[in-house]
């Protein structure tokens, strides 16, 4: 493996953070800027099948964000890795809604630098 720059990570923790305060504010341009827009991203939300493409990604977090249910997510547990332009971070979601029930799911993110930035290609949470 190639070597890795602290401003490599931090970038990609950044991005990270950033599709997770998307998520929280349910703000679908800001969950659409950190995602590539390709056919090949894909996303596995917990208790769904994969979905393949931005199209279906895309629509996936317009139905999300229309439902009822707001979340509040306490990352723990994060860690990072980056190996030439292919980026993976770990984390736990500790979801909070707003009856005071509460949830943990484990995520896997996949990023890529694309253009100069780093993009999702792909999310799987898993309870």
């Amino acid at each position: 493996m190639s070597e890795t720059s602290d401003t490599d990570v931090e970038a990609v923790r950044a991005a990270n953070r950033a599709f997770y305060a998307a998520f929280e504010a349910r703000d679908l341009d800001a969950m659409s800027e950190v995602w590539h827009h390709g056919d090949d991203v894909v996303c596995t939300h917990p208790g769904w099948r994969t979905l393949h493409g931005w199209g279906a990604v895309g629509a996936s977090w317009f139905a999300i964000f229309g439902g009822p249910q707001q979340l509040q997510v306490i990352l723990t547990n994060e860690r990072v890795q980056v190996v030439g332009d292919v980026a993976w971070a770990t984390v736990d979601e500790n979801l909070l809604d707003a009856e005071g029930s509460s949830g943990t799911i484990a995520a896997l993110n996949v990023l890529v630098r694309h253009e100069g930035t780093w993009r999702f290609v792909a999310h799987h949470g898993s309870p």
